[in-house]
């Protein structure tokens, strides 16, 4: 088999670089991006670097925004006695979609995982904690993932935060909607028991 001329070979390399992309999804990427017209390509290329050069992290809550503080922060019509806490950006748009939260929200970028050499000093608690001392919170709602990691930076930030008086809740785990019981894994059942409520 002949080998990819060197550009192509390179295109291909970068791209498997992105989360979830691996070399077959990369590969066909990359020929999907060749087979268009050059203006598709450079208005890729434009969109990635003016997003880099764009955007920044809240001073306040750490999510991306283009302009300091975001827009959430400063908006006089969310509540900033509670803040929701999330692992990524990605998470604040997941709950904003739901248009259900009217509070603020604080990005941690990561959970706690020893095993991958995160600790709280890789996570943005800090600027969290400077949040909560201002005496405006009253609670912290903590929506990291459900698993292992999401659990433990749970467990850390309930330790740090009730001691100053704040009420610290964790977001309800439990079946999704339309889901059939026998397939549901017992981790995700067993949440749905213990966050049941009454009828």
């Amino acid at each position: 088999m002949l080998p990819y001329p060197r550009p192509l070979a390179k295109l291909i390399d970068e791209l498997t670089r992105l989360p979830g992309i691996g070399p077959k999804t990369a590969q066909r990427l990359a020929f999907f991006i060749l087979s268009g017209p050059k203006e598709r390509a450079k208005a890729l290329s434009d969109a990635i670097l003016e997003a880099k050069d764009k955007l920044v992290y809240c001073s306040i809550c750490c999510n991306i925004t283009d302009v300091d503080p975001c827009r959430i922060c400063t908006s006089e019509k969310r509540d900033r006695r509670i803040i929701t806490v999330v692992e990524e950006p990605k998470d604040v748009v997941a709950i904003e979609r739901t248009r259900e939260f009217n509070g603020h929200y604080h990005v941690l970028h990561g959970a706690l995982s020893p095993i991958d050499g995160i600790g709280p000093s890789q996570l943005r608690i800090d600027e969290l904690l400077k949040r909560c001392h201002s005496g405006e919170v009253q609670e912290v709602v903590v929506a990291t993932d459900p698993n292992p990691e999401g659990e433990a930076t749970a467990l850390y930030l309930a330790r740090l935060l009730k001691p100053l008086g704040i009420k610290v809740t964790r977001m309800a785990h439990g079946m999704p909607v339309g889901s059939d019981l026998e397939y549901v894994d017992e981790i995700t059942l067993a949440r749905a028991i213990e966050g049941r409520r009454e009828l």
